[in-house]
């Protein structure tokens, strides 16, 4: 296994290759690793290049996913405009899926029509989309509700008192948000608290070995309010899968070589490759087995959203789950991947060294 048991405080079990956490600090388990659809339908523009899976791909991966012990899937209804929550919704039904086997989460936020108000965080687009990704996915209740970014407009107790009713309602189980940042989360779980609202139970983010950042404010964050991690495009958008290298930046057939996202400091990933290359060969796997692996063995890490177009991505995805990486090899991808100084963080272990240290008696 490449992680252990543990998470932000919450429980972890372990079922043979496939560990579970729990959501945050709730107690619903959900697989370590979480089958993300975006690459379901796909559709015109950005949606062509990120993936077309029809409904047979579809059912194909989910089944593959399920026989490996996920039961946690992730989309949002702005992916192919609404498609890949109509696609996931009937694969469950084609497979003959109990609705209480699996967790579902989907997002609100991005623009869903013309209209002004078709968008946003606000109560009316919640209460108007929520509705309508409940009709995409065949099912009464989601079970993680996420606001899919930042609205700079809605006041942020609109947004919760909005989640709240839904919650209350029984419409959604959990609530969490994506794209934030950390001074705007801890605004919401401090609102929560004192008004008696759902809080949110989990952040979604982007978080890869290309791209730490989140470990500066974020994860400090999550790890003292005992909330989940859910990662996305841990691969740094396909830039760790193997295809990519420094005399190769642009290989045929890859979604980032057209739609380059997420922004990734390239030379830095290049040394990054340079390290993480021999330790896949050394294992006989891919060098995005490493970069998943890796991310398994951060505690802070609740879920890791993968996505394939097909069969064997996910497979290879899946084996990320049995792969070891000893002590050694993760401190030498820790060590080529370390973020840069930036103040105030180089200043914390300077000034807060002795704090426990004896103090001399006068």
């Amino acid at each position: 296994m490449a992680a252990q048991s543990g998470g932000i405080g919450p429980a972890a079990i372990l079922t043979e290759d496939m560990e579970y956490k729990t959501l945050g600090n709730t107690g619903l388990l959900v697989s370590n690793l979480c089958l993300g659809t975006m690459t379901f339908h796909g559709g015109a523009g950005i949606w062509k290049a990120i993936g077309s899976v029809d409904q047979a791909g579809a059912d194909e991966l989910i089944k593959t996913s399920l026989d490996a012990g996920i039961n946690f899937f992730d989309t949002a209804d702005v992916y192919s405009d609404g498609e890949s929550e109509k696609t996931l919704g009937q694969s469950l039904r084609n497979l003959n899926i109990a609705r209480k086997d699996v967790v579902l989460a989907t997002k609100v936020f991005g623009r869903t029509g013309p209209g002004r108000n078709d968008v946003g965080a606000s109560r009316g687009h919640i209460m108007d989309a929520v509705d309508a990704s409940l009709r995409r996915l065949q099912t009464d209740y989601i079970d993680l509700y996420q606001i899919h970014g930042n609205d700079s407009i809605t006041p942020v107790e609109e947004t919760l008192r909005a989640l709240d009713t839904l919650v209350q309602h029984g419409k959604v189980r959990y609530i969490g948000c994506s794209n934030w940042q950390a001074w705007k989360i801890a605004k919401a779980l401090g609102i929560s608290e004192f008004k008696n609202l759902a809080r949110f139970d989990t952040l979604q983010a982007y978080y890869s070995i290309a791209g730490r950042e989140l470990e500066r404010e974020i994860v400090p964050l999550l790890e003292a309010e005992k909330t989940g991690l859910l990662v996305w495009s841990p691969l740094a958008g396909g830039l760790l899968s193997g295809k990519f290298s420094r005399e190769n930046q642009k290989p045929e057939g890859s979604r980032r070589s057209e739609f380059d996202f997420p922004i990734v400091d390239k030379e830095r990933t290049w040394k990054i490759l340079d390290v993480m290359t021999p330790i896949a060969q050394a294992h006989g796997c891919s060098p995005a087995r490493v970069a998943l692996a890796w991310l398994l063995t951060k505690p802070f890490v609740t879920s890791v959203i993968i996505g394939a177009k097909r069969l064997d991505q996910i497979e290879d995805n899946l084996a990320a789950t049995q792969l070891q990486l000893s002590a050694e090899e993760i401190q030498k991808l820790d060590e080529v991947s370390t973020l840069p100084p930036e103040y105030p963080g180089w200043m914390l272990p300077f000034r807060g060294a002795n704090r426990l240290k004896p103090v001399p008696r006068f």
